[in-house]
């Protein structure tokens, strides 16, 4: 078998061969096969498109690239994977609420790059909490606890890292195969039999348009389905940033907020929405009458002892949770007032993440450190109406220097209108 075959094969337009498939990872992995030659497969698949069988074999080839965890000593394990988003805190919820209900959410997450956050930045926030366990304590606390969070390490899909980077620089990133294989083979790599997607949709999600999302999220449920797998994807909307913070102790306080029962609407049915799912996944009951199952854990107080049982496990201080004015607050802050009288019509999204980002709550590349004080409190959202002495926003930071930019690129995220009329959908559905 030669890599020059596999390539012509697929330039025109033929499907590719399960032993083909299998050939070209193993190979990109050893290293036997040269980036101009995995290059020019991309680009053809990135043209020419894959076959659900092919995505499915690709993903099951880059899933056994690596270390897959095998949690098949757990019950009802259930996992989430979210595509992305701002002021997307969700995973510090649905997790205890998830466990509340007999679930097992052994589950490992991400640092956040870019305009979106990621779950163990917002986890160490909390003083001492340990994102990175030994295998043996992973499992030993998702058995005891039903639940347990920790950032991604050993050598899953290592497949999934070299395919990203060559992919992010030959213009290939945006293809639906590869996207696919590259979110499920690391999920499937991380054992969960139960696993439910949040697609996010709009102008601070990776995928902007509901319809390229519906395709995304129910080719990311054949592939799971495909490989043994129980998979839900819930179609979330990201057009303006979930909840009223963004950023790490930010997001945590909001977070527990919910779990008190007195967090943002929007952001409480969006995780009850997750998180029924996810219990409806394990159990086989119907997700109406899990999510009044997930909204009793929180209402009986369950839920939030989930999250306390799991900070106190992996060495956090409990305490903030408890108190969250504990946390640390920002030396500095900026108010934002409205520039006109109307109604804020349109968020970019993105742009207010990339002013958090520039405020030091997240990273533009992976050396950068964080401020976990650093952030924005929405306090105005979309279809609100403002005049010019309104506060439509307070930003926080540890580097003053930082303000006069960051407050730049947040006021050019907001429009205003004369007239709101529009009415936001917070899930526009979900795929089993």
């Amino acid at each position: 078998m030669r890599m020059y075959d596999i390539i012509s094969k697929k330039r025109d337009k033929q499907e590719l061969t399960k032993e083909e498939i299998s050939y070209f990872i193993k190979n990109l992995v050893s290293g036997e096969i040269p980036d101009y030659q995995t290059s020019a497969l991309l680009m053809a698949i990135c043209i020419n498109g894959m076959s659900d069988r092919e995505t499915l074999d690709l993903t099951i080839e880059m899933e056994h690239s690596g270390d897959c965890v095998d949690l098949s000593s757990l019950k009802n394990t259930v996992d989430k994977h979210s595509t992305g988003g701002v002021g997307d805190k969700t995973s510090l919820i649905i997790v205890p609420i998830a466990a509340a209900c007999g679930g097992t959410v052994a589950k490992m997450s991400g640092r956040g790059l870019g305009h979106t956050g990621g779950t163990i930045d917002k986890l160490e926030s909390i003083p001492g909490f340990k994102t990175e366990l030994s295998p043996d304590v992973f499992m030993k606390l998702s058995k005891e606890n039903g639940l347990a969070l920790v950032g991604q390490s050993g050598n899953m899909a290592p497949a999934d890292k070299k395919l990203y980077a060559i992919r992010d620089v030959t213009a290939t990133v945006s293809c639906m195969p590869l996207i696919v294989s590259s979110i499920m083979s690391k999920k499937l790599a991380a054992g969960a039999q139960n696993i439910v997607l949040d697609v996010t949709v709009g102008s601070g999600a990776f995928i902007p348009d509901i319809n390229d999302a519906r395709v995304l999220a129910q080719t990311m449920v054949n592939v799971g389905k495909g490989a043994g797998r129980n998979v839900a994807a819930v179609l979330t909307d990201m057009d303006e940033p979930l909840g009223y913070s963004i950023g790490n102790n930010l997001e945590v306080i909001e977070a527990v907020d919910v779990l008190k029962n007195k967090g943002p609407e929007d952001l409480t049915f969006v995780a009850l929405t997750l998180a029924s799912e996810m219990v409806s996944l394990f159990s086989g009951k119907p997700s109406e009458e899990c999510f009044e199952e997930c909204k009793k854990v929180i209402q009986n107080g369950k839920a939030l002892e989930k999250f306390r049982q799991m900070v106190i496990a992996q060495g956090g201080d409990v305490s903030y949770i408890d108190d969250t004015t504990k946390f640390k607050k920002a030396d500095y802050s900026c108010e934002i007032k409205a520039a006109q009288s109307g109604y804020i019509s349109k968020i970019n999204t993105e742009a207010i993440g990339v002013s958090s980002v520039m405020l030091g709550a997240g990273r533009e590349k992976k050396s950068d450190s964080i401020d976990f004080s650093a952030g924005i409190r929405m306090v105005k959202k979309l279809g609100d109406k403002v005049s010019p002495q309104d506060t439509i926003a307070v930003l926080y930071t540890s580097d003053e220097s930082r303000i006069k930019d960051a407050k730049a690129k947040f006021e050019s995220a907001i429009s205003y209108a004369d007239s709101y009329s529009g009415e936001r959908k917070l899930v526009y559905g979900v795929i089993r």
